[in-house]
């Protein structure tokens, strides 16, 4: 079911929305590095539900148990499992719908694939799976900060709402993880109306990956770029990635969209400005890698609309339960596990893709 990730750096998620737990396997992970529950609760937290007036009320504490991989305190070299058990899972509310197809989501598209599909809030398809991936990206954010490198992203849009100053230590400090103080109590206020309205709101999350050395990536198939675009649009909701200026490069010629470099006083090469966002020919510059993605608005909606039933007929559905007004906000960990896992994984491959001869003797 392509539910894993990585080559070097590898991850397989596994579990349901409304199943008894979820959990994902981590291969790859270099022995001695200092890991334990906390340093990974951190990251979970940040991501679970039920925290704000702007999520779901769904309370699941979202505690990860570490089965493997982990001796007093660093990590072996063997495959690190982690797990997390649903408590709060009610699927009652999905029993009415067990046979239509709710517009949005992926329930017309795994029944043509398979033949059979998990009701219960979507099972596979649930952004609850999106727990091992934040769980193992705190993990491959351990290994970058070994070398130096530092992810966070950051909302930069809510509906019509965007915002237009930036202070990083405002991010986790209001409820939509903008780093526009002003604009993030706008955005909250937009959900909340939203929420009101019984319909829902999309955004754009920006991720930057700083400090990230030079020629990390793979040419051709493997560009950084390319996995980039694949790690963020497997993410559920997820419907755009843009890298650097992306579609607004379009509107720029040649000579000014072209990054000039520079020597700066350390006889590294840097460019002054950075359009690209971090990547040349699909490998790191070794400037700020920054990527854009773009959520579209939680599908479910308390609202009544169109649909047909497993036999065809038309029906009209209302979806209950309980959802998120808007995703962006708890995607913002998400996206930047993510992006995590490509760089670690990049950065161990790396380590293998040339030797010295100095190395050999």
């Amino acid at each position: 079911m392509a539910s894993t990730f990585g080559r070097a750096f590898r991850i397989t998620t596994w579990g349901e929305s409304h199943g008894p737990a979820l959990g994902v396997v981590v291969d790859g992970c270099p022995a001695g590095l200092p890991m334990d529950d906390a340093l990974i609760q951190h990251d979970l937290d940040r991501r679970r539900v039920g925290q704000s007036k702007v999520t779901s009320p769904r309370n699941e504490r979202d505690r990860v148990q570490i089965l493997s991989g982990v001796f007093e305190g660093k990590t072996t070299g063997a495959p690190i499992s982690l797990i997390t058990y649903n408590a709060d899972a009610d699927s009652s509310k999905y029993d009415i719908i067990r046979d239509m197809y709710r517009p949005g989501h992926a329930d017309y598209t795994y029944t043509t694939k398979y033949g059979i599909r998990d009701h219960r809030g979507g099972g596979r398809s649930s952004a609850r799976e999106t727990w091992g991936r934040v769980a193992s990206g705190a993990i491959a954010r351990a290994i970058l900060k070994t070398a130096g490198v530092d992810v966070y992203a950051f909302t930069t849009q809510i509906g019509e709402i965007q915002a237009s100053t930036f202070d990083r230590c405002a991010i986790d400090q209001n409820l939509v993880r903008a780093a526009d103080p002003e604009a993030a109590e706008r955005m909250v206020a937009a959900i909340e109306q939203i929420k009101v309205e019984q319909d829902s709101l999309g955004g754009v999350v920006e991720v930057h990956a700083e400090g990230v050395p030079p020629g990390l990536g793979e040419p051709t198939m493997d560009k950084l770029d390319a996995l980039i675009g694949q790690a963020m649009l497997s993410i559920p909701a997820t419907k755009g990635v843009e890298i650097g200026r992306g579609f607004a490069a379009v509107t720029m010629r040649g000579s000014t969209h072209n990054d000039a470099f520079y020597m700066d006083e350390s006889g590294r090469v840097r460019t002054r400005t950075n359009n690209a966002g971090g990547t040349l020919g699909g490998i790191s510059s070794g400037e700020t890698v920054v990527a854009r993605v773009a959520i579209k608005p939680t599908s479910s909606v308390s609202r009544d609309q169109e649909t047909v039933d497993v036999h065809g007929n038309s029906r009209m559905i209302l979806v209950e339960g309980r959802h998120d007004p808007c995703v962006v906000p708890r995607a913002v960990p998400v996206i930047e596990a993510m992006m995590c896992l490509i760089l670690a994984d990049l950065y161990l491959l790396n380590r293998m893709s040339r030797v010295t001869w100095d190395e050999l003797d």
